[in-house]
This record gives structure tokens, C-alpha cells and sequence, in this order.
């Protein structure tokens, strides 16, 4: 009787390991094959750009980051660029890159007919938002390069970095 129950509870713990790896593998096949699936790999450090959990649709683009906030410096100066904020518009209202044109990304559906008349798709843009923890200007600058806008840059260090060295800035 003993030796019966003894194996009937090893047949049972056999079995919710059993369930618990097919539930582990039919989660992980869902979670990769779902457009919404939660990126397993990311980049963190931040030192080599904008963090990014790497999700399907991943806006991170690091070929388009600008790193060295003294050529965006230059760049502000030359007035070669566009910089564009793509923080929500409290944000923008407490301080911004002084000149910069607030698009952010919450309300793009409803403001792109307007920037899309007001700015040519041959301009200069450098999206900003607010550091390294921030993709929103990431993501802005693919809607950019969606609507056909060519030289779109991000500046991955943001308002913050901005701020911090001393570079024009305005309060609204």
C-alpha cells in the first residue's frame, strides 16, 4: 500500500512538471509569434544610446542617434536643423531647446496635418526628447521618416543634457 501511493504521488509530481514545462513552452511560442510579443533581450546600457527592450516594432534605431551634443551644438548654431520636442506639451511648456517646434508623440494623429504644411520633407529634424530613458523620440522620428521626411537625427541625450550644459533654452 505504501509503495502504491509512494508511486501514485511520483506519477502526479511527474506530471505538474510535466504540464508546468508545456504551459512554459506554449507561453514562450505565443509571446513569439504575437506583434505584441515582450521583448526576452534588450539593450540597457545606456552609454551606447537609447535603452530599448527591443520589442518587435522597435523604434530604436541606432544609426540615427546623435552622441556628441557638441556637433548638436554646432548643428543648433548653424541652424542648419529643426529641432523638434517630442514630449507631451507640459513638458515642452517648462523648458525646451530654445527655437524647438513641440510635436509630441501623444498627440501626433491630431498635430502632423500642421507640420506637414508648415515644414517641408526636405527639412533638416532632430528629435529630442528626454535622455537616454526616453524612446519617444525615437518613435517620432520614425513617424517622420513614415510621412517621407530624409534627414531626420535624434539627439539621444535630450533637455536634459541640454539644460545641463548651459545651452539656450525657453520657458513658455
Amino acid at each position: 500500500m505504501i509503495i502504491a501511493e509512494h508511486h501514485n504521488n511520483k506519477s502526479m509530481y511527474i506530471g505538474v512538471v510535466l504540464i508546468g514545462m508545456l504551459a512554459v513552452i506554449t507561453g514562450f511560442i505565443h509571446n513569439y509569434f504575437s506583434p505584441n510579443g515582450i521583448a526576452i533581450v534588450g539593450d540597457w546600457d545606456s552609454s551606447k544610446g537609447v535603452i530599448t527592450a527591443k520589442p518587435k516594432n522597435d523604434p530604436v534605431l541606432h544609426d540615427r542617434e546623435l552622441t556628441d551634443i557638441l556637433y548638436v551644438k554646432s548643428l543648433f548654431d548653424q541652424k542648419e536643423c529643426l529641432f523638434v520636442d517630442s514630449r507631451d506639451a507640459d513638458s515642452y511648456q517648462q523648458g525646451h531647446i530654445e527655437g524647438a517646434v513641440s510635436l509630441p508623440v501623444n498627440t501626433y494623429i491630431e498635430t502632423i496635418e500642421e507640420f506637414l504644411t508648415t515644414y517641408p520633407l526636405t527639412t533638416c529634424i532632430v528629435t529630442y526628447c528626454s535622455g537616454r530613458q526616453c524612446d519617444d523620440s525615437h518613435i517620432l522620428a520614425q513617424h517622420l521618416v513614415t510621412e517621407g521626411y530624409t534627414k531626420v537625427s535624434v539627439f539621444i541625450d535630450g533637455y536634459p543634457a541640454w539644460e545641463e550644459n548651459g545651452f539656450p533654452v525657453e520657458r513658455n
